[in-house]
């Protein structure tokens, strides 16, 4: 058998630390937090990025959803189609710290048109390399499916359906 040509990797951590203003993504790399707002819903995260396609990035972690929401800022030859990106996983909140472990799934919002299911394969990649139980990956699909059927059911607008279930955000 062939190696593969994307293997698949651990699910990626990430900490928010509140009282160091500071995120660490997942390869280590600590970065200044412009805002943090808590809210009994969730966790709210604006900062700016060094990274080539995007340069600001807006983050909800919603852990009762399971589910992380964005707004990536790109750069304007990077430009996508989307308006929002939700990311699948566990999300942890602390007094100072939360922290995030995601679980592969990924949803690509474009308001008021669609919402895309995307990276199944890598759940079904980490599933089968013994990186997440059957139940996570039972989790993450259903957290997945009830993040389809709201958004469906409130025009693929992301804000709508989380005010509609009691989680009102804004963004900057």
């Amino acid at each position: 058998m062939a190696p593969a040509e994307n293997p698949v990797h651990r699910p990626k951590v990430e900490v928010f630390d509140l009282a160091a203003m500071t995120n660490t993504d997942p390869k280590g790399f600590v970065r200044r937090v412009d805002e943090y707002r808590v809210e009994p819903w969730g966790l709210y995260m604006a900062r700016s990025s060094d990274h080539a396609k995007f340069h600001y990035l807006e983050s909800w972690l919603l852990p009762d959803l399971g589910l992380r929401a964005s707004i990536f800022h790109f750069v304007a030859e990077h430009a996508r189609d989307q308006d929002h990106y939700l990311d699948v996983g566990i999300f942890r909140s602390g007094e100072t710290q939360w922290t995030s472990v995601d679980h592969y799934l990924d949803i690509v919002i474009r308001t008021g048109r669609d919402a895309e299911l995307i990276d199944v394969d890598e759940l079904f990649d980490a599933r089968a390399a013994g990186l997440l139980t059957t139940a996570e990956s039972t989790l993450a699909v259903d957290n997945a499916v009830r993040a389809l059927d709201g958004l469906a059911r409130n025009r693929y607008d992301l804000g709508a359906w989380l005010a509609s279930v009691g989680m009102p955000i804004s963004w900057r």
